[in-house]
């Protein structure tokens, strides 16, 4: 019934008015600057050619053929479209009351989804791995709307739900006990190995692209502790051994060093958060080739906003007791030449402003061009898409976005995106 409403509602969201034949014609983008990051150098004026929603080359600046349509963007640096590798959609935004989960319908979690995935988008993130919403499937919902042009938004991947142990960090937590949480808010709550395995299964038939295991307790859920690890590496590791066998894969909410390193030895590809990871869990996740997913932007927005709105007292300690710890991990990370991809956990924060990370990026260790490709090449290589997004060269999707000035300078330019591509559409 859940997800009939939800598809229902999403279906009367804003349209993508792109028609088949806007789809196949021929268009060209004149860049003032591109950033190329599989070179990882920033071009001169280029013309891009753009054939059937796809890059089909990349030109020296010149004349556009006779009668073909030109998106002259001479002004902007052009880059791939951002991905963002950490959202949550198909959500409401964090607040100070731990029932909010409770006092949203899924019909009203889809508006709010397609409300959220426009703003992602004309904010210049092109693609996003959604890792959960506490409605279970709300986010496959959302991709699939966007996918068939129901709604406007960034290219998906979907998790379905949490895969947390009873009353962990993927649970609604913090009221009184005789309160009965929702079916569909614990579609991924397990008891064992056999249950994480029969309870992933489920995901995957419903649409799932990928898992996401809460590893260890949440910063931003009562009851639960964020050193502290939930789920055992048995459970894990047959999570991991479903998803393999449906060729799909498997991050890892994980803030304890401990439980970063048993879902490292489970086989997880990616870890979130990862905020205290210890020099072993660094060098594991080296040596394994697993990617660290650290929001160190969160940190300063929850102190801010959640102080002045009267969080929690327990969400703030715990906030307090990760923030700094992960941003000198994510420095020896960048050291260290560990994989790190672009996630910010947008939606704790307000979606749309997700490029505000690139500045903590940068001034914890990274180089411009580092950032950049944290949130193009090797983020797409994470999720599996290397050969569709992340990237302009020939063959990729004509996804693209355009800023005012040299982001390889100032990164912070990221934040200010004048124009929005989509598959050869131009939506901002």
């Amino acid at each position: 019934m859940i997800r009939k409403l939800l598809t229902a509602t999403l279906a009367l969201a804003a349209p993508i008015t792109l028609s088949a034949a806007a789809q196949a014609e021929t268009l060209y983008v004149r860049a003032g600057h591109v950033v190329d990051p599989e070179a990882g150098t920033l071009l001169g004026a280029r013309l891009l050619r753009v054939e059937d929603g796809r890059v089909a080359a990349v030109l020296p600046d010149g004349p556009v053929p006779d009668g073909g349509k030109l998106v002259d963007w001479s002004a902007f640096t052009v880059l791939p479209g951002l991905i963002d590798c950490h959202v949550h959609l198909a959500d409401t935004g964090q607040t100070a009351n731990v029932a909010e989960p409770l006092l949203h319908s899924p019909m009203e979690i889809a508006y709010i989804g397609a409300r959220n995935a426009r703003t992602t988008l004309m904010a210049g993130f092109t693609t996003v791995h959604d890792v959960g919403s506490f409605r279970a499937f709300a986010d496959v919902e959302l991709r699939d709307a966007i996918n068939r042009g129901d709604v406007i938004g960034p290219r998906m991947q979907a998790v379905g739900a949490y895969v947390t142990v009873p009353g962990g960090g993927g649970e609604v937590t913090g009221f009184s006990p005789e309160v009965r949480i929702p079916d569909d808010m614990r579609a991924g709550v397990v008891t064992d190995a056999a249950d994480a395995r029969a309870k992933v299964n489920y995901l995957f038939q419903h649409g799932a692209d990928s898992i996401k295991l809460i590893a260890t307790g949440a910063v931003l859920a009562s009851g639960t502790e964020a050193g502290q690890q939930e789920l055992t590496e048995d459970e894990m590791r047959a999570a991991v051994e479903v998803a393999a066998a449906r060729h799909s894969w498997v991050t890892a909410h994980a803030h304890g060093a401990g439980g970063i390193k048993a879902a490292i030895r489970a086989g997880v590809r990616a870890i979130e958060h990862a905020s205290l990871i210890d020099d072993e869990g660094i060098a594991l996740a080296k040596a394994k080739g697993v990617w660290l997913d650290m929001d160190v932007y969160n940190g300063d927005y929850i102190a801010d906003v959640g102080r002045r709105e009267h969080w929690p007292e327990n969400y703030l300690r715990k906030n307090d007791e990760t923030t700094e710890a992960q941003r000198q991990a994510f420095r020896k990370a960048v050291k260290a030449g560990v994989r790190l991809s672009f996630g910010t956990d947008a939606g704790v924060y307000p979606h749309g402003e997700n490029a505000r990370q690139f500045g903590y990026m940068v001034r914890y260790g990274m180089t411009p061009m580092q950032a950049i490709q944290s949130a193009t090449t090797s983020a797409a290589e994470l999720m599996g898409w290397s050969k569709d997004v992340g990237a302009l060269s020939p063959g990729h999707f004509a996804d693209m976005i355009a800023v005012p000035g040299d982001p390889t300078a100032d990164i912070t330019v990221l934040t200010r995106v004048a124009h929005v591509m989509k598959g050869g559409e131009v939506v901002r």
